[in-house]
């Protein structure tokens, strides 16, 4: 079975070349227009095959389109009412100079603006970068932060790596009284569970880090799940290696994050 095609011009002509003798069936489409097929075209050596063809306008009932939108105003915590949003890790990929931090992302909100370049500190409405609280699963950190600056919650590395994040809250007002202490804004973080079909890993040289990373299921039946990732300051690796950076003053840090996801169907979901 011999399969060749062609498209056609925007004035309507086409040619397929190289076609073997033999006998085909030819079969014309468009969008819009009735499908034709021609069967038993006879392709003899010497003349070329002319074929004309006429389509027919045809009328296509399809089934519905749904369309729905989500604001981004609809925060993943219900207590919440103005004042706060969600937001994705593609996010913290997407701004510009985000560098994968979510609160150097937040400054491109209206309302929040970065302290400077060298930290993730962000002013929200003119508080002090110290009355932001962060919490990270249900439990509150102090801060976030590699070589964290005292006063702050800031610094110039973040600890939380973007690719373990799920769909996550920030607040800039109307707190609900879980976030107590605070008077400046909340980071509510959750982490995402592994993959439960499959086991994928990757690896990733870049400037905040060099880093690995593992995901998968434990057992597919239960639907349980295991993600780690691990990064180690490049600078430090260049040190190491003996490459000259220009500087002595070399910042070594590194971070581990994992996950364990075990749902039961009687006893709830456990995780670690």
């Amino acid at each position: 079975v011999l399969i060749t095609w062609g498209t056609t011009d925007l004035e309507g002509y086409y040619r397929i070349e190289n076609v073997p003798v033999g006998r085909y069936t030819v079969i014309v489409s468009i969008l819009g227009y009735r499908q034709q097929v021609i069967p038993n075209i006879i392709v003899n050596s010497g003349k070329e095959v002319i074929l004309h063809f006429e389509m027919e306008e045809s009328v296509e009932t399809m089934g519905e389109v749904v369309i729905t939108a989500g604001r981004k105003t609809e925060t993943i915590n219900e207590m919440t009412s103005v004042s706060a949003r969600t937001f994705a890790v593609e996010e913290t990929e997407r701004y510009a100079g985000s560098r994968g931090d979510p609160a150097r992302m937040a400054s491109n909100f209206a309302g929040v603006q970065g302290a400077n370049d060298s930290s993730n500190d962000i002013v929200i409405r003119g508080n002090s970068p110290l009355g932001i609280l962060w919490r990270f699963d249900g439990v509150n950190i102090p801060n976030p932060n590699h070589f964290g600056v005292s006063g702050t919650t800031g610094g110039p590395v973040g600890i939380l790596n973007n690719k373990v994040l799920s769909n996550s809250d920030f607040m800039t007002g109307a707190f609900p009284a879980e976030y107590g202490n605070t008077i400046a804004g909340v980071f509510d973080l959750r982490m995402r569970h592994g993959n439960n079909e499959k086991h994928e890993f990757s690896a990733q040289f870049g400037f905040l880090g060099t880093e690995i990373m593992a995901e998968g299921p434990i057992s597919k039946e239960n639907r349980s799940s295991y993600l780690f990732t691990y990064r180690y300051s490049t600078l430090a690796i260049f040190h190491l290696l003996g490459v000259n950076i220009g500087t002595d003053a070399v910042p070594k840090y590194q971070d581990m994050s994992f996950k364990l996801f075990f749902p039961t169907k009687n006893s709830g979901v456990f995780s670690l």
